[in-house]
């Protein structure tokens, strides 16, 4: 049987994952957006896992919020980054410095 301890581990590893993604990768801004989606899903995960364990359908509604706000930021994201590109020919992160003033 599966238990609502085996959901928190893989939240966990999808959580330390996500976090590893951000400070490891400074040179790529795509690798940095699936690393936040990939915190976001952990958090999913877990609200889904214990709305199940609980019985009570709380959880599951506020995973659909953080689904459409994920979504939205990825949208968002990739849309700064396309104009981004078009301004400057590279989305290297070590180059968003020079956006100051």
């Amino acid at each position: 049987m599966i238990g609502v301890e085996h959901y928190i581990v893989v939240s966990a590893i999808l959580f330390v994952l996500g976090v590893l993604g951000i400070f490891l990768n400074r040179k790529n801004i795509i690798v940095i957006l699936m690393a936040i989606e990939l915190i976001l899903l952990s958090v999913n995960l877990n609200l889904v896992a214990f709305s199940a364990f609980l019985h009570d359908l709380t959880g599951q509604i506020f995973a659909m919020f953080v689904l459409t706000v994920a979504a939205g930021e990825a949208a968002i994201g990739l849309a700064i980054l396309v104009i981004y590109f078009r301004g400057r020919g590279t989305i290297a992160v070590d180059d968003v410095n020079r956006m100051k003033g």
